[in-house]
């Protein structure tokens, strides 16, 4: 049993826009390749083979502009008096392709394609000495052989049984008016049955040109020929049974079901159809899922959205495995001789045990190398070096590690943001590379690899490096800050200044810097995916930007803490240590508080109010959550701790979020919300809190959140059988 057709030709369709965007990226490069190795004929046959394999899938998926373009761009590649120009023109072609690709995706308006269909023609079919091109481009008009798109529409039309015709139309070479002459001839030809192809294309036709069209009609040949007779406008018409030809690709296949409910793979192509030896795909080629590693029949390709519900529901697991916890420790306080017990913890073992490799395989799931997103990077450090006339070379070390894809797409554009500044700002131009004695060219170094849970990707170059003192002095010309914050600024602090919204060291404005926004990017996108930022630098020798992200963002180990009575939690792997301690071992130290830890003054940050001085206040304990992040250290001070717990985030919505200190809640196994605090608004805070010099606001910074608090209880969090009692805030 076969699916509809509609049905097919968008599951169909769905599968081309998988494949394409990698094809589009296996042509950057290959282009790219080609550009450095031009005699490479290995490189030069694979890139034409993407363009068949994009052009053949455009073809069967009705996308005949993209089909054309790529039709067209193949005899660039087969002319081998072009060689010189293809790798410009393939980079050329990649991003119109990836235009066009964007624009069939959401359906909008098509860009232009005619600048460079005129530059691929001007290479395919140069115009001999002498020759004007105007005779060369209406001799090709008059031979107009079918492309593949009409292959496609002319063989399916005759598998369903159609008489297919060939129609041809001489225009009469005193006709004023051409393009209205095709537009009639054309509605002449849609009264009598399907139009499959017609050429020449719109806006081509002149005076004394000939019309090409294959019709599908059931109408005898004399009324065909009688109906485009169309007096002053056509000279003479000639019709002609058409033959159906033969693709010149294999059709991808879809999957369908069949009637034992199994799948089973179906050819596009209707029955009958096949491909003639001069035509058919060369030996060894692949599409861009059979070049997977694993091979076609070892990939499965799944939407991100069911793998995310797989994901939420072992979330759900994970609370109803709480809970089970909860109840199994109330059970054993109440029954501490009970039998059942011991039976109950086995099996609860058992569970967590199956429950945390099931997580851990879904996870698995969601990874993909980042190699993904370092791929699209050679090609903006060409581009971007030339724009500036530097000469960079890029090394990537690291691509198969593995990371989450939600947050590998969300650091997309912050990391591009990142390399583009590298290019134009932190590396020199050759001239004054080679008065500083380096190397003509600069490098641009860009690694990933794993650090616990963490993965660590480090954007490094080996340029002029940052000059603390010259961010300083642009920040308070700017009015970011006051003299006397710049003069408190620490060295790392004073660079984390080029993180913030509107800061800018460039001195005029270009299309690559002096706007204001870039970097300030990366710190907003870090902070939502509970990442870190690190800067280090050192004039005239380059300077290393260290981005750290969590794994996932779906579900982390924290550890719980009370403020004021409510429940919080940070993520265990950003807590170096906890210590204890009592407020008379607080001291202010100008205008902020510190803590002396062994050999160390240890900065503090205090979430809750700063309690009266009162001598019985001085022996109130507290614990200092010890944060170590990059070359910072500053400790949190808390109430209470309650332990640690693995915790699935839920996302607030807007109109929960009433602080920038919360970037998420969870639900214990016993009913409570607790509120997951952001690690980064916690460091700016402290920071801004240093700067500043007032204790005002460093104390009491969560005393805005009890609105979130609330609404993540009232706004559907808890489940219906935990919602009734939970406590909000506090204790049960």
């Amino acid at each position: 049993m076969t699916a509809p057709p509609d049905d097919r030709m968008t599951e169909l369709r769905q599968l081309f826009f998988e494949t394409a965007g990698e094809l589009v990226q296996k042509l950057n490069d290959e282009a790219m390749q080609l550009e450095k190795s031009p005699g490479d004929a290995e490189t030069a046959r694979s890139l034409r083979r993407t363009v068949h394999t994009l052009k053949g899938d455009a073809a069967a998926c009705g996308f005949r502009e993209l089909s054309e373009l790529c039709h067209e761009f193949e005899d660039v590649l087969g002319n081998t008096a072009a060689a010189a120009s293809v790798p410009e023109l393939a980079l050329r072609a990649a991003d119109v392709f990836a235009a066009v690709l964007e624009a069939y995706r959401k359906g909008t308006k098509l860009p232009s394609i005619q600048a460079l269909r005129m530059d691929i023609a001007h290479l395919a079919h140069p115009a001999p000495s002498g020759t004007e091109p105007a005779k060369k481009k209406k001799a090709s008009a008059k031979t107009s052989p079918w492309s593949e798109y009409d292959q496609l529409a002319i063989t399916r039309a005759a598998a369903d049984g159609k008489q297919v015709h060939h129609v041809a139309v001489q225009v009469d070479p005193q006709c004023g008016m051409p393009i209205a002459a095709r537009q009639m001839i054309q509605l002449a030809l849609s009264g009598l049955g399907e139009v499959l192809a017609l050429y020449p294309l719109e806006g081509s036709l002149g005076p004394g040109d000939r019309i090409e069209a294959a019709l599908a009609s059931e109408k005898p040949v004399e009324q065909i020929r009688a109906k485009c007779s169309i007096p002053s406008i056509a000279l003479n018409v000639r019709v002609k049974p058409l033959r159906a030809l033969a693709p010149s690709y294999r059709l991808p296949t879809v999957s369908v079901p069949d009637s034992a409910g199994k799948n089973k793979e179906e050819d596009a192509a209707p029955a009958g159809a096949h491909v003639t030896a001069s035509d058919a795909t060369p030996a060894g080629e692949q599409s861009a899922a059979a070049a997977m590693p694993g091979g076609p029949d070892n990939v499965l390709r799944v939407d991100s959205e069911r793998i995310d519900n797989v994901l939420n529901l072992v979330g759900e697991l994970i609370l109803a495995k709480s809970m089970f916890q909860q109840t199994l420790l109330e059970f054993g306080q109440r029954f501490p001789k009970d039998v059942l017990r011991g039976k109950f913890s086995d099996a609860m073992a058992f569970q967590g045990r199956v429950l945390n490799d099931l997580q851990h395989s879904v996870m698995k799931i969601r990874m993909v190398p980042v190699d993904q997103l370092f791929r699209r990077f050679p090609r903006i450090v060409r581009d971007v070096a030339r724009q500036c006339g530097k000469e960079v070379d890029l090394l990537v070390k690291g691509g198969q590690t593995d990371l989450d894809k939600s947050i590998l797409d969300a650091i997309a554009e912050p990391l591009t943001h990142m390399i583009r500044n590298a290019v134009g700002h932190g590396i020199e131009t050759t001239e004054e590379r080679v008065r500083a004695g380096k190397r003509p060219q600069g490098t641009l170094r860009l690694s990933a690899y794993h650090q616990g849970n963490h993965v660590v990707i480090e954007l490094s170059d080996d340029g002029a490096g940052i000059d603390p003192d010259k961010v300083r002095q642009r920040a308070l010309s700017q009015g970011l800050l006051t003299s006397e914050q710049a003069a408190r600024l620490t060295e790392t602090e004073t660079l984390d200044l080029i993180m913030q919204p509107g800061f800018s060291t460039a001195e005029e404005i270009t299309e690559l810097s002096g706007r204001g926004v870039g970097l300030d990017v990366v710190h907003s996108v870090l902070g939502h995916l509970k990442g870190t930022v690190q800067i280090e630098t050192a004039l005239g020798r380059g300077t290393t930007f260290r981005l750290r992200l969590p794994l996932t963002m779906a579900i982390i180990r924290a550890l719980l803490f009370c403020v004021e009575g409510r429940l919080y939690a940070l993520p265990l792997n950003a807590v170096a240590e906890i210590a204890r301690a009592f407020e008379a071992d607080i001291h202010q130290v100008e205008h902020y508080e510190v803590l002396q830890l062994r050999n160390d003054v240890l900065p503090l940050l205090r979430l809750g109010a700063k309690p009266p001085t009162l001598p019985e206040t001085a022996r109130r304990k507290v614990f200092v959550l010890v944060i170590h992040s990059g070359e910072r250290k500053f400790g949190v001070i808390v109430d209470e701790m309650e332990g640690e717990e693995e915790l699935v985030i839920k996302a607030l919505d807007d109109q929960s979020i009433t602080t920038d200190l919360v970037s998420g809640a969870s639900i214990l196994g016993n009913g409570k919300v607790v509120l997951i605090l952001n690690m980064i608004a916690l460091m700016d805070r402290f920071t801004r809190g240093r700067v500043a010099a007032t204790n005002t606001q460093m104390s009491g910074l969560l005393s805005s959140v009890a609105p979130v608090e609330s609404m993540a209880s009232a706004g559907g969090m808890a489940t219906p059988d935990t919602r009734a009692h939970c406590t909000v805030g506090g204790r049960a």
